[in-house]
């Protein structure tokens, strides 16, 4: 495969995902690294139990047909430097990312030389995926830590540097369950993004260049503020409340596309779903 021809591939779980059953997501994981012949590496800097946590996750991949399967474990920024674990990347087809905490993994591994094998494996076509913590590190600006079911604050997000495989958005994991809108559009609205995605739990947005597809049990939330008419953030203190007016909403379940150029869900019938229904000051754009 030329340069050219290559896709960046990302697999994005917003945790709790299937591991004993059908194995949706995690099919759909070890299918898009290479089926058979995939070799996968498990990173677990993100968890205090990367063996246990590591292991679960051989034992899935190795049932799913992956050829190889091991972990990397990094304890210590000095871990990311490793010969044996940049080898590892070097030949692997699949970089998967475990829950756990997401400031683990960036102050661990952000900024070393595991992280500049792991851009270039991915500019060169493997597939990089990531659950739970895992998917919060996916933009360039992360969700650190956050309140949920609250409404929209300045004060109840923590952001900070992720890994920059998908730039310019926001993600947050198991949204519905958690009731995460509010903390969603607070960090939209805090960070030079226009794209905010709330991502169910056993459920996954797979990006193919530009364009996503949702798979599994939930829905992905999407916010869209890039034709918003307005926000207060200027005019507040961090303990008060958030306005927007005329962001759009879309959710997307199992079988959605959604395109990052156009910032249109793409429908199963492949149509381009431009019809909205307005709702109040925000324009809802809703396939459930």
């Amino acid at each position: 495969m030329t340069a050219s021809e290559n896709k960046r591939q990302l697999v994005i779980i917003g945790g709790a995902e299937d591991k004993d059953g059908d194995s949706q997501i995690l099919r759909e994981f070890v299918r898009r690294s290479g089926g058979t012949k995939a070799h996968i590496v498990i990173m677990t800097a993100a968890t205090e139990l990367p063996r246990d946590v590591g292991e679960n996750y051989i034992r899935v991949f190795e049932r799913l047909g992956a050829e190889k399967v091991r972990i990397i474990d990094t304890e210590t920024r000095e871990d990311a430097s490793s010969s044996t674990a940049l080898e590892a990347i070097a030949k692997a087809t699949g970089i998967f990312f475990t829950g756990g905490d997401q400031a683990r993994i960036t102050s661990i591994i952000k900024d070393t030389e595991i992280d500049a094998a792991i851009h270039k494996r991915f500019s060169e076509g493997i597939v990089v995926g990531g659950t739970s913590a895992g998917a919060a590190v996916m933009p360039d600006k992360m969700i650190v830590e956050g309140d949920s079911e609250t409404n929209p604050r300045l004060e109840i997000v923590e952001m900070g540097p992720g890994l920059g495989f998908l730039p310019g958005v926001v993600i947050d994991q198991h949204f519905s369950e958690r009731g995460r809108l509010g903390r969603l559009i607070t960090a939209l609205i805090r960070e030079p993004a226009v794209l905010g995605f709330g991502i169910d739990e056993n459920t996954a947005m797979v990006v193919t260049d530009s364009q996503i597809e949702i798979i599994g049990q939930g829905s992905v939330t999407i916010v869209d503020e890039s034709e918003s008419t307005y926000n207060n953030m200027d005019e507040i203190l961090r303990d008060e409340a958030l306005a927007i007016c005329g962001a759009k909403l879309h959710i997307l379940p199992h079988g959605y596309k959604f395109d990052l150029k156009t910032r249109k869900p793409i429908l199963t019938n492949g149509a381009a779903a431009d019809a909205s229904v307005p709702v109040g000051s925000a324009t809802i754009s809703a396939a459930v």
